[in-house]
């Protein structure tokens, strides 16, 4: 997709400011609103013109699936707080005083699960390479500084701390020279992982700097872009004034003999249904680019197995590639949006179950949990136990990939920490053994 002479970017964000004037769009009651910034003044938001005048069915609201995809909802943290910071904003409190109480909140949501900031970050000599993850061996992802910000946040977003101001949670480098050196010295790795935020709401000549170093390692063999851009700004690739470069810049990397893979995140089949959608995915898959999709499964936006069969269809028929379905991670307003386990391999597996073998490529429900991605594969009694089967499909320890192992059936659990080892007195990624399940 060649862009046209004198195009212009177009882009309007919205933020918590424009909060209040977008829920009136909705007509929801004052009071409704006023407890739905409360919840705004502890998680992020923001959204954008395209999502707000073509996405969302503003008569369905509240029950709009992408409404709630990006708009908090007033029951998404405890009452209890949500009542105390209403109150405040009620009263023209200071905004100091409502900050110290939001964040007292966060530090509550877990805002970095997994141990991003302590068990990941690698280290050139004894100094830590700030913005980079080195959790499995192959793999290193970066955040680059200038793509910590989205085209518009999703409710769920598990890197929400990225979004809210506070310093000490932020994750992002723009080091280029300190990556290059530390992927030399780290031969294994043989896969870059852009991420943030979204790395598609830089430029392309800044896009441009992270990646046209990478083209010079042989021994990277795959870069790949996380984004949720082709949701909510298909026009970074059609009508942006440098859309053109963009994709330029993308064969760049495909003729540099590297794997380019855009891993595109859909949450819901509308998020495809706009035309400019498709131009989009064309432009990128004319580079000789991948795209690969994924998407967590959230409670009251896509928890109904049609849903997931009709996005892995529409997807495959664009020329996309289904990769993941996700488990809403264990952060934020998890207790919101979680599905629980058994429930969310029932929705996987029935979904699985309706679309061809072209589509089974995707692999899930998955938890991007401590030890790698954990797969749930389903639910079978053994020995007379009613047990989960789970492997992982990444480790930290590469041995434990792929090994089944059980857990006890728990229609309740939604994370890998609720669960309890079966056959065994723990995990394989267990150190130290956890106490048994008593037997009835």
């Amino acid at each position: 997709m060649i862009l046209k002479e004198g195009s212009t970017r177009g882009f309007r964000a919205y933020t918590a400011k424009h909060l209040n004037d977008l829920l009136e769009r909705a007509g929801l009651p004052e009071e409704e609103r006023l407890r739905i910034r409360a919840v705004a003044t502890v998680l992020p938001f923001r959204t954008n013109a395209y999502v707000v005048d073509q996405l969302i069915d503003w008569s369905a609201v509240p029950e709009d699936p992408i409404y709630r995809l990006v708009f908090p909802q007033a029951d998404m943290l405890p009452e209890a707080d949500v009542t105390r910071l209403a109150g405040l904003l009620q009263s023209g409190a200071p905004n100091a005083q409502i900050q110290a109480i939001a964040t007292e909140i966060r530090m509550r949501l877990n805002p970095h699960p997994a141990g991003q900031l302590e068990l990941n970050v690698p280290k050139v000599g004894t100094e830590p390479l700030p913005g980079t993850q080195h959790k499995y061996p192959e793999t290193v992802l970066f955040f680059p500084k200038q793509g910590q910000t989205c085209h518009a946040y999703c409710t769920y977003c598990f890197r929400w701390a990225q979004f809210i101001g506070e310093p000490d949670l932020k994750f992002a480098s723009d080091d280029v020279d300190g990556l290059i050196g530390y992927l030399k010295e780290h031969p294994e790795v043989t896969s870059v992982l852009l991420t943030g935020g979204d790395p598609m709401i830089m430029g392309e000549p800044v896009l441009r700097r992270y990646l046209e170093p990478l083209l010079q390692l042989e021994q990277i063999e795959s870069i790949r872009i996380g984004t949720k851009s082709l949701a909510y700004w298909p026009q970074r690739f059609v009508s942006d004034p440098d859309a053109g470069d963009t994709l330029r810049l993308f064969a760049s990397v495909v003729e540099a003999g590297k794997n380019l893979a855009f891993m595109a995140h859909f949450s819901h089949p509308r998020e495809m249904e706009p035309p400019v959608v498709e131009a989009a995915v064309a432009g990128i898959l004319g580079t000789g680019a991948i795209i690969r999709t994924q998407a967590p499964l959230i409670r009251s936006i896509n928890d109904e197995s049609g849903l997931w069969a009709a996005m892995w269809r529409r997807q495959l028929t664009l020329g996309m590639v289904p990769y993941y379905m996700f488990v809403e991670r264990d952060t934020g307003p998890q207790d919101y949006f979680a599905v629980p386990l058994a429930r969310a391999y029932g929705v996987f597996r029935d979904a699985y179950a309706s679309v061809s073998g072209l589509c089974r490529t995707v692999r899930g429900p998955s938890m991007s949990a401590t030890p790698g991605k954990v797969c749930v594969d389903g639910v079978t009694e053994i020995a007379g136990q009613k047990v989960f089967v789970l492997h992982l499909i990444q480790a930290r320890d590469p041995e434990l990939v792929g090994r089944p192992f059980f857990a006890h059936y728990d229609p309740e659990a939604v994370w890998l920490t609720d669960l309890r080892p079966a056959f065994a007195d723990h995990f394989p990624f267990e150190r130290e053994a956890v106490a048994p399940v008593p037997t009835a």
